[in-house]
């Protein structure tokens, strides 16, 4: 059946044998019939009209969370299951038009999130936390496949006016999936790369500049953009400048009279790109893709819009207070997500039939990894374990700096919404591609801020130094946690 409702019976799912797109609809007559039969059973919502789209979820969520029986529960999620199939697989399709090129494409993504069938019923457990499937005669039982459209909702808040769409929380868990993340790290991904953002400079973020930065754009322009045009056929990403490309820019400077060389010039460039990030946290108010409706791909826009009017004055002195406040919410963000990570950690451990012996000497070792710098071998011989890969799966600090990370960015993204929507620039619920572009800036920013660096230093091995901010907050609150331990023991 075609129509604006059509999402909440029509479901996307994988379809590895097809020779063309990998993905197809697939029709549930469950989820139909179900919909049809509560058109006059709606908790009190009117639904007769498709295009009352908000009013249509709440009330879907409104069985799927509290209605009596399981099987009722089961197909309002089936429905909801349906609805962000499509956002999901946007997501997937957006990321490979972005950042694939021939390293990957999004039928290498789809098995990781968009692994919903629509042939099982399932529900929530009282907690939200536990997937439980339906058998034939009604009883409920828990599984341990995670399907992940289910994951979406069990994640979304329907309840708060102030979250975001479902479509959006939909695409956002979509790009912050470990399991996805973990597959595309292997390709240097970034959600944005600098030369991108080099390559679409416009001349409102080149004024911006100082004389200097601005000749490295120009250059960079002539000489980049200049060959990116003639190969604009082949591939979609913005790739590293060669040391041709280099070389160009560097003869170019000279010729400006400005003074450059060769293995400095691509820091300096980068220093330009990350300027250019914080341009967009706050200037980039229309979407940076939009989706070819011959290809029905997404892309980046070819033709970005220029600012908008204004007192320039006063639109930097805005822009420089939202950017004071970002890096101050980034800041207080991250002491807050190490202490809720460790917190979940402990708390895991304790739990553990494996580990739950092991749960007290979790905080010494990370004390010992970050203030001591030893390594895990050698934190093995010093708690007690029984080698490298017991103090690995109980310590785990890469895993740890990844909850942090996406805990931060979450709080932080929260934040800048609510700030975003007092000053004018959006609403909230904000437009999907504005939150994309929004989360994906607030990534990068942070990622160069603090994450990368704390990364880095964990993939460094022997002789690796801890001095990223990362690593300072968590001993930090490794300081705090110990000195508050002592001072109720001497009470």
């Amino acid at each position: 059946m075609a129509g604006a409702l059509s999402r909440y019976w029509t479901l996307w799912c994988i379809d590895p044998a097809g020779a063309g797109a990998g993905f197809r609809q697939r029709y549930i007559a469950s989820a139909e019939q179900f919909w049809q039969a509560q058109q006059r059973d709606d908790c009190g919502k009117t639904l007769r009209s498709p295009a009352v789209t908000g009013a249509a979820l709440a009330a879907l969520f409104c069985w799927f969370e509290s209605a009596e029986a399981h099987s009722d529960r089961a197909l309002a999620g089936l429905c909801l299951r349906c609805y962000v199939s499509e956002p999901i697989l946007n997501a997937c399709r957006q990321l490979d038009s972005l950042f694939g090129g021939e390293s990957f494409t999004y039928r290498d993504l789809l098995p990781f999130v968009l692994n919903d069938d629509g042939k099982k019923l399932i529900v929530l457990d009282r907690d939200r936390k536990t997937q439980l499937v339906l058998t034939p005669d009604g009883d409920a039982h828990p599984t341990a496949y995670k399907v992940f459209s289910v994951q979406v909702l069990q994640t979304f808040r329907p309840h708060d006016a102030a979250s975001m769409s479902l479509d959006s929380w939909a695409y956002l868990q979509t790009k912050q999936n470990s399991a996805l993340k973990q597959f595309i790290a292997e390709y240097g991904f970034k959600p944005l790369s600098d030369w991108a953002l080099l390559n679409r400079a416009r001349p409102t973020q080149i004024d911006r500049l100082s004389p200097r930065d601005r000749h490295l754009v120009q250059v960079f322009h002539a000489v980049y953009r200049r060959d990116r045009r003639q190969q604009r056929q082949g591939s979609r990403r913005c790739l590293d400048p060669t040391v041709a490309q280099l070389q160009e820019m560097v003869t170019h400077l000279k010729a400006r009279g400005i003074a450059a060389q060769l293995p400095t010039l691509l820091a300096d460039l980068q220093q330009v790109a990350l300027q250019f990030r914080q341009y967009d946290l706050w200037r980039c108010r229309e979407p940076l893709e939009l989706t070819d409706l011959e290809t029905d791909r997404y892309g980046l826009r070819a033709d970005l819009p220029s600012a908008a009017g204004g007192d320039c004055a006063a639109e930097h002195s805005e822009q420089q207070a939202l950017l004071t406040f970002f890096y101050g919410q980034l800041h207080r963000a991250l002491a807050e997500a190490i202490q809720q990570a460790v917190g979940d950690r402990l708390e895991f451990l304790s739990q553990s039939k494996g580990y739950a012996a092991l749960a007290d000497r979790f905080l010494p070792g990370l004390s010992l990894y970050y203030h001591e710098h030893l390594s895990l071998k050698q934190i093995s011989a010093v708690l007690s374990l029984s080698g490298w890969a017991q103090a690995r799966r109980l310590l785990n600090p890469g895993e740890l700096l990844s909850t942090v990370r996406a805990l931060t960015i979450r709080q932080v993204l929260d934040n800048m919404l609510k700030q975003a929507q007092a000053h004018g620039l959006t609403s909230l619920p904000p437009q999907p591609d504005y939150l994309k572009n929004l989360a994906a800036q607030i990534e990068a920013l942070a990622d160069a801020d603090i994450f990368q660096a704390a990364f880095d230093e964990i993939r460094a091995g022997k002789n690796r130094q801890l001095t990223s901010v990362y690593a300072q907050q968590l001993c930090a609150y490794l300081n705090r946690h110990t000195q508050t331990l002592q001072g109720v023991t001497h009470v």
